[in-house]
């Protein structure tokens, strides 16, 4: 750490810079996997309009994914346990707030955060922000990446900032 920080007993999560030392923030990411289903549906239009606009997404039988959510937290590590948050605490709120919420579960039957929506990759994503961001206690919430498929995922940022130390 000498070598990083100039001086020996400095906290190892400084770096010198022209401007003095600099506080690094680390970023943190916990992966999981859930399936569900759901279908694409506007009250509001008419049936051909939501199988126009939503086409095999509006099968009033609805359809599957395999999910695969990435929940970002952002902090300083902790100078005695140098972790940003309690990582057993944070599969905990996974576990209790999208798990037991939403895997083997119909979205837009079965999830009442969803009730009123359609529940695309978009507002999915957003709903699980909100129920993740007054849970974490330990760092802060930074991203939610909701993957629907391999090539396809939404991100939802603290006021839409994409990007690390925007607020």
């Amino acid at each position: 750490m000498e070598e990083l920080n100039g001086k020996a007993g400095s906290t190892p999560f400084e770096l010198p810079n022209r401007r003095g030392k600099q506080t690094l923030m680390v970023l943190l990411t916990r992966k999981i996997e859930f399936a569900a289903s759901h279908l694409y549906n506007n009250p509001n239009l008419s049936a051909e309009e939501n199988r126009r606009i939503f086409g095999k997404c509006n099968n009033p039988h609805g359809h599957g994914h395999n999910y695969a959510l990435e929940v970002t937290v952002e902090g300083e590590p902790d100078p005695v346990t140098g972790m940003v948050l309690d990582l057993k605490e944070l599969k905990e709120i996974l576990e209790r707030e999208v798990m037991q919420r939403m895997d083997h579960r119909h979205l837009n039957y079965e999830v009442a955060e969803l009730a009123g929506q359609i529940p695309t990759c978009e507002n999915v994503a957003r709903v699980i922000w909100q129920l993740l961001d007054p849970k974490i206690t330990q760092g802060r919430l930074h991203r939610v990446r909701l993957y629907e498929s391999p090539d396809l995922f939404a991100d939802c940022y603290r006021n839409g900032a994409a990007g690390a130390g925007k607020s």
